[in-house]
């Protein structure tokens, strides 16, 4: 019998944990996680996890299971995701996967894709730069060099940026050059579900996120994190903006203003890279999920 991964894809904010948690029930089956800001146990809050409730509704993989001191990658993720679906398809025929991070989602789904090898003093040369002259120039470079990558990867994690504009350097063709070539064969098939809502909607529930967020106490999440803020994993939005209003640069008030506009920013380039899978079968946030289920199976029962 054919296997099957729900792949739950959206921006943030939209509903795809709970409609993971309908589907896991309904399907009598697991979810593991894609979203690689949840996979640190030190990021509860600004990660919007899913809470105790959510976690003991179906059975979770890839929460809060490394540590921000962890070297943890897209690479080891693929691993790790591949050798936990196979198991779970030893006794079930259908997987939930939710997650935001496009590019962990296509590793799992698709393989991840092929680099060049290029000269290590490249990357070297990039990061003494952001250290002197900070993320924009850097910034600018890319789009110089890349207008597609720039367009489509996580502009504002420096990771991302560096690695990219290394390819760009080092191989001497466009980054997005080497994206959506020939993948892995997978032993099970995906079937993409993308939840989505006007951008109006979307923008609104993204503020009314970040506004409990603050009021379930990430101030005091971010204090207990502070002395770590050089940390990778803490160079993502909702931390390094309150990390500014600690550090004396930023009011608290603009510090949660600029974290309401980043995530607008994320959710924008969530969608522009979720889009570009033609096969995904797109709903309205509100939609019962009976309809949902419905669509599933009929794709199943087609197949």
């Amino acid at each position: 019998m054919d296997k099957y991964l729900i792949s739950i894809i959206g921006p943030t904010a939209i509903g795809k944990t709970a409609l993971s948690i309908k589907l896991a029930q309904y399907y009598n089956t697991d979810i593991i996680s894609a979203d690689s800001r949840q996979f640190f146990k030190e990021m509860q809050i600004g990660t919007a996890a899913p809470s105790e409730e959510e976690l003991a509704a179906a059975k979770h993989h890839f929460i809060q299971h490394k540590s921000i001191h962890d070297h943890y990658n897209v690479g080891a993720f693929e691993k790790a995701a591949l050798n936990c679906l196979n198991t779970l398809f030893k006794t079930k025929d259908v997987v939930i996967m939710v997650g935001g991070s496009g590019l962990y989602v296509d590793a799992v789904t698709r393989g991840l894709d092929a680099f060049p090898e290029v000269d290590k003093s490249i990357r070297e040369q990039l990061n003494t730069e952001l250290e002197t002259h900070g993320i924009a120039k850097l910034q600018a470079q890319l789009k110089a060099l890349d207008p597609k990558a720039y367009s489509t990867i996580a502009i504002e994690n420096p990771h991302r940026v560096i690695r990219a504009l290394e390819i760009c350097l080092g191989s001497g063709k466009p980054y997005s050059s080497f994206l959506n070539q020939t993948k892995a064969n997978r032993n099970f098939k995906t079937i993409s579900v993308g939840l989505t809502a006007n951008r109006d909607l979307i923008y609104h529930r993204i503020n009314q996120r970040v506004d409990v967020m603050m009021q379930q106490g990430l101030l005091d999440e971010v204090k207990t994190l502070a002395p770590y803020q050089s940390l990778n994993a803490l160079n993502t939005v909702g931390y390094k903006e309150l990390f500014k209003y600690l550090n004396g640069d930023w009011s608290l008030d603009f510090a949660i203003s600029e974290i309401k506009k980043n995530t607008r920013r994320f959710a924008k380039r969530q969608l522009t890279w979720f889009k570009k899978n033609k096969n995904t079968h797109w709903f309205d946030y509100e939609t019962d999920v009976n309809i949902i289920t419905k669509t599933l199976d009929a794709i199943v029962e087609k197949n």
